[in-house]
């Protein structure tokens, strides 16, 4: 095996333009994370012409990226969005990044699969909706995701569908907070198992890029890994797109659409360094997530004939328990999410629909002080009293359904941002189903640690990850998006990231995301449109070297 040096797994990002904002290109990528990202691969290695705009900066993780909690919240999406309703939703650090990578720079890269029965809830249980496409559809995607990505994972995984593969790699090591989870389920006969992660155990050679290095188990993943280790898109899916002709524009902000005669969008307008760009372009790819992809359409009166652009929108419900324990946890050491359950995917003694998995969380310290703040209401002197338990703490939290309401929805504000477009206002209140579902799982993870021996339990409440928004379905009177991503009302226009989802899924969402959009892409390959038909067969002997790795 050659050395590994930080910066292999990085391709050159001078980043020239490639292509004139007057040339023609065969379609613009609007975000580069994890739905983006894929995409933007696998359309360039294709053959396409691609410009990515990326609202924030293409940053050097070796360089850029510190062990410093504050430093670091450069990765978040900082702009205000405005929280409405019952349990206004937090922004920021919970769910949005900015950066060519988006959130999957700080996404904690925890990746277990949604199960087959995720994608029928109204068939399961008679509310929300059904998703236009099943597990079936997906399962090949999540295949090649984790050998290319590099999960690391038990040999075998005991829920869901059985599996085709295994993970390439073994798991990742269990910190302290994952062994006394452990500890509490094996008390209670909840089975557990090391979490899938998308960060290496091991040193990694990916086809076409490289090696990437070992995870150092520092557990700065929510706040940007400086080594590569962690399978953002940054160190991933961008490289192999700049290496196959596609033009990554960092600092593009983009504001809104020009269309022709017959309503096609033909160029995209964003902003760079306070001036205003036009890019050319004969299909839009927009994968900007679940708040600015609405925000996008609803400023510009776009592709909602069906009235549901910005509406049914979700959170996961996130309830984390926290404990002190007489040994020495050590919080900010290793993969965050390294332990994991799944016997909650649908409990027998349920009152509520869908269901929820158990984690092992970590936590750096800062995060952890304003979790007291907010969630404990301490302050002063009895807040740094709390926190000198900080090396003795440990946590669980879940992951759980969210049902689509009519009441949960993002509207545009009255308000101007600093670029004179409307602040979007999100409105979002848990339903009765929600509250069950965190009731019944806040007793379980109580259990668990009372007899792991926790001495003080305290929970928050909280919600992670935004969806919905912008609907895929069968229905162009009910969904924004058919079940390729592409648009009802503007032909030339996809959307690709967690807005389309029709439902939460009780599981993280990003390998779904990354999923969709390997999907997306194939499909509008492989059917869509005349002019590139000339490149399906390029493309169909290209993609078969995408699942080849050593």
């Amino acid at each position: 095996m050659p050395d590994i040096n930080p910066n292999t797994w990085q391709f050159n990002t001078a980043l020239m333009q490639r292509f004139s904002p007057e040339e023609i290109v065969d379609a613009v990528v609007i975000g580069t994370g994890a739905g983006g990202a894929p995409l933007l691969s696998r359309l360039a290695k294709a053959g396409l012409k691609l410009v990515a705009l990326e609202a924030g900066e293409y940053w050097n993780p070796a360089k850029d990226f510190s062990t410093d909690e504050l430093d670091q919240s450069k990765l978040f999406w900082n702009d205000e969005r405005l929280s409405a309703g019952n349990d206004p939703v937090h922004f920021g650090n919970n769910n949005s990044g900015i950066g060519v990578g988006g959130s999957t720079l700080h996404y904690t890269a925890y990746v277990p699969r949604p199960q087959p029965d995720d994608f029928q809830l109204y068939s399961e249980f008679g509310v929300g909706v059904n998703w236009p496409v099943g597990y079936a559809d997906l399962e090949p995607y999540y295949d090649e995701l984790e050998q290319f990505l590099g999960v690391s994972g038990p040999s075998s995984y005991p829920w869901g569908a059985k599996r085709s593969s295994s993970y390439p790699l073994a798991p990742l090591p269990l910190n302290g907070a994952a062994q006394l989870m452990k500890r509490g389920c094996d008390e209670l006969n909840i089975r557990t198992s090391p979490a899938p992660n998308a960060a290496l155990s091991a040193p990694y050679y990916q086809q076409e890029i490289g090696w990437r290095a070992a995870c150092t188990n520092r557990g700065f993943c929510q706040a940007g890994c400086t080594t590569g280790a962690k399978a953002s898109m940054d160190v991933t899916y961008i490289p192999l797109a700049i290496k196959y002709g596609a033009e990554v524009r960092s600092k593009s902000f983009v504001t809104r659409f020009e269309q022709d005669k017959p309503g096609n969008i033909s160029s995209v307008v964003y902003i760079n360094n306070d001036t205003e760009y036009r890019q050319r372009c004969k299909y839009v790819f927009l994968c900007a997530g679940a708040i600015e992809t609405p925000r996008l359409l609803l400023i510009n009166k776009l592709a909602n004939s069906s009235g549901e652009v910005g509406k049914n929108f979700m959170a996961h419900t996130g309830i984390q328990v926290w404990g002190q324990f007489d040994e020495d946890v050590r919080p900010y050491k290793g993969i965050p999410g390294a332990l994991i359950s799944e016997d909650t995917h649908r409990p027998k003694d349920a009152d509520f629909a869908g269901g929820y998995l158990l984690q092992s969380i970590g936590v750096m310290p800062v995060t952890y002080a304003s979790q007291l703040a907010r969630g404990r209401g301490l302050w002063g002197e009895k807040l740094l009293q709390c926190m000198r338990g900080y090396n003795h703490t440990a946590g669980i939290n879940i992951l759980g359904d969210c049902l689509p309401y009519a009441g949960n929805y993002l509207e545009l504000s009255d308000e101007p941002d600093d670029r004179g477009l409307p602040k979007p206002r999100i409105h979002f209140s848990n339903g009765e189903n929600e509250q069950r579902l965190t009731a019944h799982a806040e007793k379980i993870m109580r259990e668990i640690w009372s007899v792991a021996g926790a001495k003080d339990l305290w929970s928050i409440n909280r919600s992670a990850h935004t969806i919905g928004t912008c609907r895929m379905g069968d229905n162009a009177q009910k969904a924004v998006v058919n079940s390729e991503g592409q648009s009802f009302d503007i032909p030339n226009l996809y959307i690709a990231d967690n807005s389309i989802f029709p439902s939460a899924l009780s599981a993280n969402p990003a390998l779904t995301i990354m999923a969709l959009s390997l999907r997306i892409a194939d499909c509008f390959l492989t059917r869509k449109p005349k002019h590139l038909k000339a490149l399906k067969k390029n493309f169909k002997s290209r993609r078969l070297e995408d699942t080849k790795f050593q």
